[in-house]
């Protein structure tokens, strides 16, 4: 195969993150990002060597077997969110478990993966279960009429209205077809990322799946004059609140102002213009405060599933003990385990999120956590009490390779791993394996149906190490390796 090529081949098998390998009639195999296992499938080459081949899908000639007649969603092929929706909800799980035991037997071995894996937990809902959605404003094709919601598929600039999206439910499409509807009657434009141009960029929705409470975000640029945004904005609230047929409640309306040039939801000043600015939800029993750009678990359901497999995979070993939760979010892991530990010590290093754990933990009447502002890999070297269990939900990344080393060298007997990205826990389980930790129960947890993300719980014990376990690669590799992709981000 040369660049340029177009070849026909059935997509063999898929792995994290949703690339498929697709072999020819004539033998030869490429890397494809999102296809299905059993497809037939058009591509075009973009990369062929010797080590690698990688395509660009150009079209779905045969569905799998796999597939449904109609897929679950009817914007399944335009909208770029979900990649699933086309599978029954057994074969997504199936699929999942597929692309986990692939990354993570070779690293645990097969034996310990047969020994450990407990098996993968379906989301409460499969429909629905989303509590936050950040959609675009934008157009489906250049100069077209206004559209609200996700990315096309495959495209950086088209937006698809996703008014019957099957991941939220109804009272997150109310909003955005109210919002739709009112800013189409003004002709107003949608911040541009080619010109940096527009007032309109994005709709931030979040409500609660077990109180019902909405809080709704507008997020804008600031070129439109203050006096004529003022009575625009009024008009939006009162089409907002006018609708009798919300499920849930509105708890609060807000405005953002966000000039930066990325496309990104940032916030650069938010006021509040109906309500309050934050709204309440409850898991596990516990209640807490969730602001617009705070994290929080986006399936509330599913996050219940996944602290409880999180909190038996804890067990005894936090009783009494100093806990570190670290990168700790909004304190949720940490006030679940709190009434069983002596003390809890959070770290994350989002100051808002540390300000709504603290909060989160006077509302639920826990006076032994104690959340801290600030990067690990520096507040480690703060911390006085010595832990003797600690709890990790680090970002997609995974942990920074020396934070890695100031958590390992603890030596803690054990500690539970939460990861939402699969191979960033591989790499980070290499380390703590020839550091003298092993893997003694393992599971997943889908917490995002339709997509192929999914949750991976892991409970690592300490034990000496032994001499003839070996890193693929040695820590200043290691370090490169890292190092590599924060300054490809940048």
């Amino acid at each position: 195969m040369k660049r340029g090529d177009i070849v026909q081949g059935k997509v063999v098998k898929v792995s994290f993150p949703n690339k498929g390998i697709v072999e020819t009639e004539e033998g030869d195999r490429l890397r494809v990002k999102g296809v299905l296992p059993g497809q037939t499938v058009s591509v075009r080459v973009k990369k062929s060597s010797k080590e690698k081949a990688q395509g660009m899908l150009l079209s779905v000639d045969a569905p799998s077997d796999l597939e449904m007649a109609e897929p679950s969603c009817i914007h399944f092929g335009k909208c770029g969110g979900c990649t699933y929706q086309s599978l029954p909800y057994e074969a997504q799980l199936k699929i999942k478990e597929g692309m986990i035991q692939d990354l993570m037997a070779p690293v645990i071995g097969e034996d310990v993966w047969s020994s450990t894996y407990e098996g993968i937990k379906a989301s409460p809902s499969q429909f629905g279960y989303r509590n936050k959605m950040e959609f675009s404003f934008g157009d489906e094709m250049k100069d077209g009429p206004l559209t609200l919601g996700m990315h096309k598929k495959g495209s950086f600039y088209d937006v698809v209205t996703v008014d019957c999206c099957k991941i939220i439910d109804g009272d997150m499409r109310r909003v955005l077809n109210i919002t739709l509807e009112y800013f189409t009657r003004f002709e107003l434009s949608y911040y541009h990322k080619n010109t940096h141009q527009g007032y309109l960029r994005h709709l931030l929705v979040r409500k609660a799946q077990k109180t019902g409470q909405i809080l709704i975000d507008l997020v804008t640029s600031t070129q439109i004059s203050s006096l004529y945004e003022i009575a625009l904005l009024a008009g939006w609230k009162e089409a907002l609140l006018k609708c009798p047929d919300w499920d849930g409640e509105i708890a609060g309306i807000l405005h953002t102002r966000n000039d930066r040039e990325a496309d990104i939801v940032f916030d650069e000043g938010t006021e509040i213009l109906y309500g309050k600015s934050s709204f309440k939800e409850e898991i596990l029993g516990l209640s807490f405060t969730i602001s617009p750009f705070s994290f929080f678990q986006t399936n509330s359901l599913g996050a219940e599933v996944l602290y409880s497999t999180a909190r038996d995979f804890i067990a005894a070993g936090a009783d009494g003990a100093e806990v570190y939760d670290l990168y700790s979010g909004t304190g949720t892991i940490a006030q679940v385990i709190a009434p069983a530990a002596k003390h809890v010590t959070g770290v994350e290093i989002i100051p808002e999120a540390v300000e709504a754990a603290k909060e989160n933990a006077k509302l639920n009447s826990l006076d032994n956590c104690h959340f801290i502002a600030g990067d690990v890999l520096k507040v480690l070297d703060d911390i006085k009490e010595r832990p003797d269990y600690i709890i990790l939900d680090p970002p997609r990344d995974g942990i920074h390779p020396k934070a890695l080393e100031k958590i390992i060298d603890y030596g803690v007997d054990s500690l539970v791993y939460i990861s939402c990205k699969p191979t960033s826990l591989a790499r980070d389980l290499e380390v703590f394996q020839a550091r003298g930790y092993q893997v003694k129960r393992l599971a997943c947890v889908d917490m995002f149906p339709g997509t192929y993300h999914v949750e991976t719980v892991c409970l690592l014990s300490n034990r000496k190490p032994d001499s003839h376990i070996k890193l693929s690669l040695d820590m200043d590799e290691y370090y490169d390796i890292i190092e590599k992709e924060e300054a490809e981000k940048k």
